[in-house]
Formats: structure tokens, C-alpha cells, sequence
């Protein structure tokens, strides 16, 4: 098992951040503030931020940050990629005074992802007081959710999430975008939590260099309400309600501001791993999901 723990925090750009505060604390129930440095801390639990959005000249995802168990565990990391002739580069003390750690190391998968390795992160220990009223969000010892990232290299990107950073898959889908054409690769990926899995990677580019990510609350009525806020605040649904078959996950999907998708859910499984046997799914969902409201919001987008 990995000495990775959790997906800690992630890192998105935009060209204002002021469409990013309203879209946090108006249709994600979460708190902002300014983060060191620059940038708009996203705070959905006891821990300053678990979203960090930078000011810069185009949207997307920047990089998806990754809490160790400590330090021996952050530098046998370290020695473990310079090994395998893998670029490490060390944060210096104005990035972890941002990302609020003792120390950070930025690599790259293969597709070109950019993750940052860190051990001992900061707390503030100052609560979450949801401008929607929201209770809490399932984070914890799971970390704030998943992110799912561009890997059309896959089979390289595959070993060195498995064989470097130690990654074991949950289950695996083979997606057929259409009846006579070659499988596409989607694999879930589980580290040293419960979460059924922090890290998906799919056998295809986007723009935003993100598929999506997700954050969880504790039941259905939270989920409900969010749609209600989606609605009432014009944010494009990039999937309707419904329950994943994998992680049993309720859930919709719903446009950021810096052009990837995030998930909004509850129920996710959590799993005894001594007693998980990996294995492939052939539907997305048990019920629900319709992802072509996506696609049509896109298409209405271009046409206008």
C-alpha cells in the first residue's frame, strides 16, 4: 500500500477569481479567503483550504496535491522517483507557505499532470461555517474527495501511479464511445484510505487538463439542495442525478468556473481493502446520469 494518504487539496487557475468565490460559497456551500501569496482559498472543513484557485491568463486545472504520512515517508518517496529517473522539484518556502506545508515536491505523470507531494499540512484549527448552511463535507482522514485527470499515454501513466507512487486499482471500466469502436480505458485508483478511490485516469485528453473532481456531503437532501442551487444560479449541469454503480455514489455533475466538471454526491463507498477484489463494470450508473445535457449545454454554448 502507498505511503500516499489522501488527495489533500487541488489547484485550478482562472482569469478572475471573483467567479470562482461566488460559484464556492453560492452554489458549493463552501468559505473563501485570500490565500498567502495570491489566490482564493476554497475552506470546506477544519483545514484552511482543500481548493486553491490562482489568478492567470486561461481556465483550467493546475495540479492535484497529495498528503504523505510524514516526513521519512515524503523523502523515501522522493528517492524512490529520483530512482526511476523521474524530474522532482522542491517547493520552495513561499509554495508550502501557500499550500500550508513543511515541505513539497512538484512531478509530473507522463500525460504531463502536475502533482505535488507534501507532508505536514497546516491547521488552523478554526471551523467550517457553510454560507448554505451545509453541515459538513466527507473529508477527513479520506481527504477531500477524487479527481479524475487527462492520461491518453495510459499505459505509462498507469505504471507510474502503480509502480512509483504505489496506487492500487479499485475496478476498472472499458467505455465504447460507440458500438464498433475501440474500448477507452477508465481505471480507479485507490491509496492508503477508505475512499473507494482518490484518483481515476482516463484514456483521453481535455482541455482543462481535468475530467472532473469530487466532493461529497453526508446525505441525499444536501445533493438536493445543491441542485436547487445550480439551478437558481445558472450553472450548466454537465450530468443529471444518479447513482454510480462502482462507488455507489448519488450524485450530478455540474460546470466549474475554470471549465472541468465537479461532482456533487453522497453515499460513497467506503472499502475493507483486504476484502476488495478488483474488477470491471460495464454500466456508469446504476440509474440516472445523463451526461448529454453536458453535451448539449456545450454545443448551445458554441453556437452562440
Amino acid at each position: 500500500m502507498t505511503d500516499i494518504r489522501a488527495l489533500s487539496y487541488f489547484v485550478a487557475q482562472i482569469e478572475n477569481l471573483d467567479a470562482w468565490q461566488r460559484y464556492a460559497e453560492d452554489v458549493l456551500g463552501m468559505m473563501t479567503s485570500p490565500a498567502p501569496g495570491g489566490g482564493l482559498y476554497v475552506k470546506m472543513d477544519e483545514r484552511p483550504f482543500r481548493m486553491l484557485i490562482l489568478e492567470g491568463p486561461s481556465a483550467g486545472y493546475v495540479a492535484s496535491g497529495w498528503e504523505l504520512s510524514g516526513e521519512r515517508a515524503f523523502v523515501a518517496m522522493l528517492a524512490r522517483l529520483r530512482d526511476a529517473d523521474v524530474a522532482v522539484e522542491l517547493g520552495d518556502a513561499a509554495l508550502c507557505e501557500q499550500r500550508g506545508v513543511q515541505a513539497l515536491a512538484i512531478v509530473r505523470d507522463p500525460a504531463g499532470n502536475r502533482h505535488e507531494l507534501t507532508w505536514g499540512h497546516r491547521s488552523d484549527c478554526l471551523p467550517f461555517v457553510s454560507p448554505q448552511g451545509v453541515p459538513r463535507f466527507i473529508t477527513g482522514e479520506m481527504g477531500l474527495g477524487h479527481t479524475v485527470l487527462p492520461a491518453p499515454c495510459f499505459d505509462e501513466c498507469r505504471a507510474f501511479y502503480r509502480d512509483l507512487l504505489g496506487f492500487e486499482i479499485s475496478d476498472v471500466f472499458n467505455f465504447k464511445p460507440a458500438p464498433d469502436a475501440p474500448p477507452v480505458r477508465i481505471h480507479f485508483l485507490h491509496c492508503a484510505n477508505a475512499r473507494h478511490h482518490s484518483l481515476a485516469i482516463a484514456e483521453y485528453d481535455v482541455p482543462s487538463k481535468c475530467v472532473h473532481v469530487m466532493v461529497e456531503v453526508e446525505n441525499m437532501t444536501e445533493v438536493g439542495r445543491a441542485h436547487d442551487r445550480v439551478a437558481a444560479h445558472g450553472v450548466p449541469l454537465s450530468a443529471t442525478l444518479g447513482q454510480h454503480l462502482n462507488d455507489r455514489m448519488t450524485s450530478f455533475y455540474m460546470k466549474t468556473p475554470s471549465g472541468f466538471d465537479l461532482e456533487y454526491g453522497c453515499g460513497g463507498l467506503q472499502v475493507d481493502w483486504s476484502e476488495h477484489s478488483a474488477f470491471e463494470f460495464t454500466r456508469v450508473s446504476v440509474w440516472g446520469h445523463d451526461f448529454s445535457v453536458g453535451r448539449q449545454a456545450a454545443a448551445q454554448g458554441d453556437a452562440q
